[in-house]
């Protein structure tokens, strides 16, 4: 279990992916929760989920990089929400604001 900067115990992390999807001028930043302390899992893990939405942006969007851990996740965050450990969950195109808390 990694700790984050605040101190506290990382059991998951909050995931955004840039993808580029047809019909879409820009790339759209897709938004997935996954159940692993480990960050860098945690982002390869997002990208292999991305794939099935589109093409994974190769450079920066708007200032924003094509893959980034967003926040990591407690294990009590991810027990509110019901992430188990190694769970992914897609949550989509929306800013997750209940996963921020």
């Amino acid at each position: 279990m990694q700790t984050s900067e605040a101190g506290k115990a990382t059991s998951g992390w909050l995931v955004g992916v840039m993808v580029e999807v047809e019909g879409e001028r820009v790339a759209l930043r897709h938004y997935y929760a996954i159940g692993l302390a480990d960050q860098a899992r945690a982002e390869w893990t997002a990208v292999d989920r991305a794939l099935s939405a589109g093409r994974v942006a190769t450079s920066p969007v708007g200032g924003l990089e094509p893959v980034q851990a967003v926040n990591p996740l407690s294990a009590a965050r991810m027990k509110t929400l019901g992430l188990k450990a190694g769970e992914v969950r897609e949550l989509g195109w929306k800013h997750p604001r209940r996963w921020l808390a």
